[in-house]
């Protein structure tokens, strides 16, 4: 068996698999539905079948020519300047000249939104002539058969989490370890979330658990954990968005908790999200790549607090975030205290704490860093 069949099950789509995959989307009725549900909301179902057969010729003549995973990411690249520019006010991009063309990099970031966090590393670092990441994504996402179709087809390779038991746990994680080695040998970069799932609480940190994960490989070839992720070239990477277009949904989940204990998602919610993430108003965006890590800890623990103060160095403070932590800055104008006004009568009263907390969490965070400094 070769490596890549190893990895077959959670890699992205090579190039002789691109044309099967998009034929495979275009037939599967499920996803030409969900294009209805959000492009039609209002004819998707009376005029379904009448609309199914012209999203399917559109989707042929637009797709088909597509043979290559580079032919995809082009596409994708058009269709981020579209969004980029109806959904920001500016994207900027800051430690682009600590990267190396041509050297694979272990992107570690922040989390804030599903899609838009690897998509606009992705398009920061296509900006400056660097290849795109592969990009770590959980199957509780791809719980549709078009999801994955489409993740696949973007180079997305598929973090395991449904595990039923411990042995299950320990294989999916040593060959996720193991694949993310081997994309780098590869020469091929990596995006992964700091910890698991988005950071609905303003709170970024990251998860030694992630950490001791990626060493499994390491563990197996008897190298020390310093030397081996060493080896990873890892780069703290820090998203900072003015306007989170989740803000309201997140604080809804956590409001919900605090006072009835628990959350239930809906089926699509998470198909919800990244669509409000996509096309949701984010004012301006940056993406702060950091220098490569060097003098790792010799533990996990150790090297997540490298980390998480690397993130926290980086963050673009916005005059929202300034009144949300309720101190005075000459940035604060009308418009915003009423973006700030529309968004505290959208969530239960007595949830604006956590609002607050939400936007405010840039500001503490580097406040902290500052008072801790010796």
């Amino acid at each position: 068996m070769s490596e890549q069949d190893i990895y077959a099950d959670i890699r992205p789509y090579n190039d002789d698999e691109v044309a099967p995959a998009i034929a495979r989307l275009i037939a599967d009725d499920e996803f030409i539905q969900a294009i209805l549900h959000y492009r039609f909301p209002h004819m998707s179902g009376p005029f379904g079948w009448l609309l199914s057969p012209l999203i399917k010729f559109r989707l042929k003549r637009r797709l088909a020519k597509l043979n290559t995973v580079l032919a995809v990411q082009q596409q994708v690249a058009g269709f981020m300047d579209q969004m980029i520019a109806s959904t920001t006010n500016n994207v900027t991009v800051s430690g682009i000249e600590y990267l190396t063309p041509g050297k694979a990099y272990l992107f570690i970031s922040n989390h804030r939104d599903i899609a838009m966090d690897p998509a606009l590393v992705n398009w920061c670092l296509h900006q400056h002539g660097f290849d795109t990441v592969r990009i770590a994504i959980g199957d509780n996402l791809l719980r549709k058969a078009c999801s994955s179709e489409l993740m696949k087809l973007n180079k997305s390779f598929i973090v395991k989490r449904g595990a039923k038991g411990p042995r299950e746990m320990l294989k999916n994680f040593t060959q996720l370890s193991g694949y993310i080695k081997h994309s780098l040998e590869q020469q091929q970069s990596i995006w992964i979330a700091q910890k698991e799932g988005r950071a609905k609480d303003g709170n970024d940190v990251t998860d030694p658990a992630i950490l001791k994960m990626f060493y499994m490989e390491g563990k197996k070839r008897g190298e020390d954990f310093s030397s081996y992720m060493q080896s990873l070239n890892i780069v703290p990477v820090c998203l900072s968005y003015e306007y989170d277009p989740c803000d309201v949904s997140k604080i809804n989940e956590l409001w919900q908790k605090q006072t009835q204990g628990s959350y239930q998602k809906g089926e699509f919610e998470d198909i919800d999200s990244i669509i409000k993430g996509i096309v949701g108003y984010k004012g301006r965006v940056n993406v702060a790549f950091t220098k490569p890590l060097q003098h790792i800890p010799a533990e996990p623990d150790l090297l997540a607090q490298l980390i998480d103060q690397q993130i926290w160095q980086q963050y673009r403070l916005f005059p929202i975030n300034y009144l949300a932590a309720g101190q005075q800055h000459n940035s604060i104008d009308e418009k915003v205290i009423e973006q700030w006004q529309q968004r505290m009568q959208s969530v239960p009263k007595d949830a604006i704490a956590l609002l607050s907390k939400l936007y405010a969490a840039p500001l503490v965070k580097q406040q902290q860093l500052k008072q801790n400094k010796p």
